[in-house]
């Protein structure tokens, strides 16, 4: 039997972002929490870096501001970089009253340990040791079981979202234990359902980022913007044998270099700032390195400093690399690039609000202006508070002129069938992503990107042929997602024809005076202008 739920706000994703916003509603109102599987399972659980904030006295907001549009390569809207930062000492400072313990200076009350990371100018990372992500999801999941107005719905996948007189009024949900479709309505719907990066065949995060949020507010009429900017983070752990990790930021902050087997840095002759380069310099010069000597990953080398000093700031890597026998203290760490965050999104304003009325979204999944053509380490988690809080704000002061929603349809699944050829979703999912990995990966060329484009649209029309005659599982629906945004993502980069951040393509080394957004409009993908 399907079911039917109405809430005051329905938030898809379990994230800093989703979880944030709940907490700040949930004294007035009654909030769902969608969960594709566990609520730890997002991509803050993982985070090791930080968050940037002006926090010490010789930084200052001007200095963030400045150093962000740097690293955004010049496309980074200055109105959304100096609101997220101007509210980041808000947000740190609403984290702690949460509970978030991040590391002190000595026996200071008052004093954090503020690292530095590629890009910043700055020590301005607040952390909690090497897994800021975890202090951060636990400490808010807490507080978010502990109100009564939030309801958590664990291991349920949202399929697409429900607009009546256009206006977005909920979203059919797949609970897969039941195995059951229900529909969820509410007065505002916000999705947070993070980034894109599955749609690679390698990458740092976890199993659930498939662009789910993207796709379904693109099908319901969004704009999406920016999206060929994927930034893949510079040093994964190389581990053929097992699952891969990431080999944080803060490591080069604090001193590691990449070296190649012989033992000899190669990182200045690609960047004045070495190490310390933004991540896309960073990883372009591995894949350099990589291709041009035939190796199947660099080094990162942390073991001249103490050991005491890397026991310290970098317990959890330590710990996961002695697992598989490499011991940091001594050992050089070897790592690859991999895909790690999605840099364009959703087109949203300052409160979450996109081109749909009564449909928010935050975090990873939008385009708010604020990394432009490349993220500036740290600032991600960052704007998925100061954004969450933002939209809170917006939510909470329309919500009494917005009345409930008419109940929708129930889900009708009585012309499919069951289908024995689950072979054709694992294959198209291995050919999509080996695709992207090939033709859209650090370097492109149009050639490429016109082979990836051609793959894509066939895999798209046997998703959809899929989809339209079988039963869903949640295997369909992140394929069907990530076939989506795999076609948005690669006609955003067919349209640019420059080499600007994370986008560098062959055919068009320099960058062009002039920088402008790729901004597509749904349904046909034309170019905004």
């Amino acid at each position: 039997m399907n079911r039917h739920y109405l809430y005051d706000a329905l938030i898809i994703g379990s994230g800093a972002a989703g979880l944030c916003l709940a907490i700040n509603l949930a004294k007035q109102l009654k909030v769902a929490i969608i969960c594709k599987n566990a609520v730890s399972e997002g991509s803050t659980y993982y985070a090791q870096g930080g968050i940037a904030a002006v926090l010490d006295a010789q930084d200052s907001v001007e200095s963030h501001v400045k150093d962000t549009m740097a690293a955004g390569g010049g496309l980074c809207n200055e109105d959304a970089v100096r609101f997220t930062v101007e509210n980041s000492r808000d947000a740190i400072a609403w984290l702690i009253e949460q509970g978030v313990q991040f590391d002190r200076m000595g026996d200071q009350a008052d004093s954090y340990h503020l690292t530095r990371e590629g890009g910043h100018s700055h020590r301005r990372i607040i952390h909690s040791a090497d897994a800021t992500g975890k202090a951060v999801s636990s400490t808010l999941i807490e507080q978010a079981i502990n109100e009564p107005n939030i309801t958590f719905f664990e291991h349920h996948i949202a399929i697409d979202l429900i607009k009546q007189d256009e206006r977005c009024t909920g979203a059919y949900i797949l609970d897969q234990k039941r195995d059951k479709v229900d529909s969820f309505q509410a007065r505002f719907v916000i999705l947070a359902t993070g980034g894109a990066s599955k749609v690679y065949l390698y990458s740092s995060n976890p199993d659930g980022n498939s662009g789910d949020g993207m796709a379904m507010a693109w099908r319901a009429g969004c704009r999406a913007a920016n999206m060929e900017f994927n930034q893949f983070h510079p040093t994964c752990l190389y581990n053929p044998n097992g699952p891969t990790s990431l080999m944080t930021e803060a490591l080069r902050g604090e001193g590691a270099l990449l070296k190649l087997p012989n033992g000899e840095r190669f990182m200045p002759q690609y960047d004045e700032r070495a190490e310390l380069a933004p991540r896309d310099i960073v990883a372009r010069a591995i894949d350099h390195e990589m291709k041009r000597s035939g190796l199947d990953f660099v080094y990162l080398d942390i073991s001249h400093k103490p050991a005491e000093f890397i026991h310290q700031h970098f317990p959890n890597i330590y710990q996961s690399c002695m697992e598989i026998g490499i011991d940091i203290t001594r050992d050089p760490i070897p790592v690859v690039p991999a895909a790690h965050y999605t840099c364009g999104g959703i087109v949203v304003d300052k409160y979450g609000k996109t081109d749909v009325e009564g449909l928010l979204a935050i975090g990873e999944t939008t385009c708010t202006g604020l990394h432009g053509a490349n993220r500036m380490a740290s600032n991600s988690l960052l704007e998925c508070l100061v954004y969450a809080r933002s939209a809170a704000g917006y939510i909470l002061e329309n919500i009494d002129h917005i009345a409930p929603p008419e109940p929708a349809p129930y889900w009708d699944a009585s012309r499919v069938t069951t289908s024995d050829e689950d072979i054709i979703i694992s294959h198209s999912w291995h050919e999509l992503r080996q695709v992207m990995w090939d033709y859209v990966g650090i370097v492109r060329s149009h050639k490429r990107l016109e082979r990836a484009l051609a793959r894509i649209q066939l895999i798209k029309k046997e998703v959809n042929d899929y989809y339209r005659d079988y039963h869903i599982n949640s295997d369909l629906i992140e394929l069907r997602n990530l076939v989506l945004v795999a076609e948005i993502i690669v006609r955003s980069a067919i349209s640019r024809k420059e080499s600007r951040g994370l986008h560098y393509t062959l055919d068009y080394p320099e960058m062009l005076a002039v920088a402008k957004d790729t901004i597509l409009c749904p349904p046909d993908f034309r170019i905004a202008e």
